[in-house]
């Protein structure tokens, strides 16, 4: 806490006035490109390997980076934020972003029934599914990726504007000890690093999309 306020102050006293102007412009409303749904985890830091902006992001954080199933009553908060993000502000992508190391996949990893009880277990149930037992966790966390994207296309709001309008889902995967990002391809069913050089052709084949 002491960390989080002597920051506070530091932003008010050195750093403030440099953000006047943009902040000027986004206390009128949000233009967010992308809905980024994110785990909770402290160390996934997306303005850092992102390099985003105040008001590029409307972000949706949670445990495990999970979107439930639509229709499931223990997941509205996440399913109002999809629904807010799509039909309200009208976002071109929809990004689900797992990393390494990933708590909730090592529990996914040593099987359903080592899930902790209580609220925790019933939200960690829309995770990877008992398929991720046994495998290796940074592995379990990519497939947790996929996964999510499913759970995305049984949304209404996304079924539509992946049909009208052409929304982009895309599966991002944070690689914590080694500062690289690697994102799903789905027509080839493989991880790439964003680098240079697959970073542009992955770009080229999403631009060229309707």
């Amino acid at each position: 806490m002491k960390k989080l306020i002597r920051g506070i102050i530091q932003f008010h006293e050195t750093k403030r006035k440099g953000y006047e102007e943009t902040f000027s412009k986004l206390a009128l409303g949000q233009k967010p490109d992308a809905l980024f749904i994110a785990c909770s985890d402290s160390r996934v830091a997306v303005n850092v390997f992102a390099s985003t902006d105040p008001g590029d992001l409307f972000v949706v954080r949670n445990v495990g980076n999970l979107v439930p199933p639509h229709g499931n009553p223990g997941g509205t908060g996440t399913a109002a934020a999809v629904d807010f993000a799509v039909d309200k502000l009208g976002v071109a992508d929809i990004i689900v972003c797992g990393h390494s190391d990933c708590g909730a996949m090592h529990a996914h990893v040593k099987g359903q029934e080592a899930l902790p009880e209580g609220s925790l277990k019933s939200w960690l149930e829309m995770g990877a599914g008992p398929e991720a037992r046994g495998l290796d966790v940074n592995e379990a966390s990519r497939r947790n990726v996929i996964a999510q994207l499913g759970h995305l296309r049984g949304y209404p709001a996304v079924a539509r504007a992946l049909r009208e309008r052409g929304l982009g889902l895309h599966g991002f995967w944070f690689d914590i000890r080694h500062l690289e990002v690697l994102y799903y391809e789905e027509t080839a069913r493989k991880w790439t690093v964003l680098d240079g050089k697959d970073g542009e052709r992955i770009l080229k084949v999403i631009e060229k999309k309707p």
